[in-house]
């Protein structure tokens, strides 16, 4: 079999298995899209007012076509900061998730702890709004299952983003086509990294809510950073390369954080393609001194290309070194194409199965760490 077609018959099981569709995200037909009158602003509502959610929610408060009139979150003061930095003082507060999909809002955007995620992800496509979701859709493969399962009950019209940013940004689309198009030549290796510094850490709260108020830091909780945080990276490779690895290798150490949770501080994972080539990816939360390493790396038979959300750079053999740079936050393109779906502006999109995909291949890279040994797809999909 060649590589296009073990690409290809790859992709397929994972979707058969899914019982959705193949084209990396559902592209609902035009004939079936609702949503907000066009001279009326789509209602938003926040589940979940960390520093995720109140960040992104500002971008809801500076587009035209939204306003921001719900909050929800089981703590009290979480809602507080939310309202006072945001602002927004006349959200109507929630707390709980079932509360706010009840209330009169049109979309949900939810950034709730990951582990929570597959609940809310199933209650919000049960409620029919809108959802743009926090990634990863899961910390373990029975959520990713049960994402899936509820995916396949999104209704007509109704528009499912998963926060991996770099799929919408304008340049990374731009990098994508030129990649596919044969830029580089033919891809034989890949390359990622997230190498930057340590996470904040909550104070100041009782020691009842320490896991839930740091749950960055708790692998049952945030599924570790390669599954929270990494999956960026390894959603653009899966992205790039049309497939998900077959299996992993790896090893993680807590060289340098051992004052909290049981999350890894620094990683390195082998993928293997389907067609035997590799993938590798690396990470840690202890770099100082400002170093940040973070982005994809595509080495191709013509040239090197360069992925990350600074931009773009190729290097081709006879060419001089080629640089886009990327000077504004990705996450605007996501809301702007999100709120475009959910006011009925563009065929609204069920992104579910790509996600759930990129999230299963960031928990097999870490129960590969784990389990201290190679693992494939199929046993880590259905552990």
């Amino acid at each position: 079999m060649d590589k296009q077609s073990k690409q290809a018959s790859t992709r397929r099981e994972f979707v058969k298995d899914a019982g959705v569709a193949a084209a990396g995200w559902t592209i609902i037909q035009p004939e079936s899209v609702y949503g907000t009158p066009a001279n009326s602003k789509a209602k938003v509502g926040l589940l979940g007012c960390g520093r995720r959610g109140s960040r992104v929610s500002k971008l809801f408060l500076k587009n035209p076509g939204t306003e921001l009139t719900a909050l929800a979150d089981v703590y009290d003061d979480q809602i507080a900061a939310a309202r006072k930095s945001l602002p927004a003082p006349d959200a109507q507060a929630y707390k709980s998730a079932q509360a706010i999909l009840d209330a009169d809002i049109d979309a949900i955007y939810i950034a709730t702890p990951p582990y929570l995620h597959p609940e809310h992800f199933e209650l919000a496509v049960a409620s029919g709004k809108h959802i743009l979701m926090e990634k990863p859709v899961a910390v373990d493969p029975a959520g990713v299952r049960r994402v899936i399962d509820a995916s396949k009950n999104v209704k007509p019209g109704q528009m499912v983003m998963v926060d991996y940013q770099q799929r919408w940004g304008k340049d990374y689309r731009r990098a994508y086509e030129m990649l596919v198009g044969g830029e580089i030549g033919e891809v034989r290796m890949i390359r990622s990294a997230w190498l930057g510094g340590p996470l904040p850490i909550r104070k100041g709260h009782p020691e009842s809510e320490e896991r839930v108020r740091n749950w960055l830091f708790y692998k049952e909780l945030s599924g570790d950073i390669i599954v929270e945080q990494n999956c960026h990276n390894i959603d653009v490779v899966n992205w790039f390369t049309g497939v998900h690895p077959v299996s992993a290798t790896g090893y993680g150490a807590r060289v340098v954080r051992t004052d909290i949770g049981d999350v890894m501080d620094s990683l390195a994972v082998n993928y293997k393609l389907p067609d035997g080539r590799v993938y590798t990816h690396s990470a840690n939360q202890i770099s100082v001194g400002g170093y940040r390493d973070v982005g994809e790396y595509f080495f191709g038979t013509k040239g090197v290309m360069s992925t990350s959300r600074r931009g773009y750079t190729t290097n081709v053999e006879g060419r001089s070194p080629s640089r886009q740079a990327t000077k504004y936050n990705i996450t605007d393109d996501v809301i702007e194409h999100f709120v475009k779906g959910a006011r009925g502006e563009i065929p609204p999109e069920n992104a579910a199965l790509f996600a759930a995909e990129s999230t299963m291949t960031a928990i097999m890279g870490r129960l590969a760490i784990d389990l201290k040994r190679e693992v494939t797809w199929d046993e880590a999909y259905n552990m």
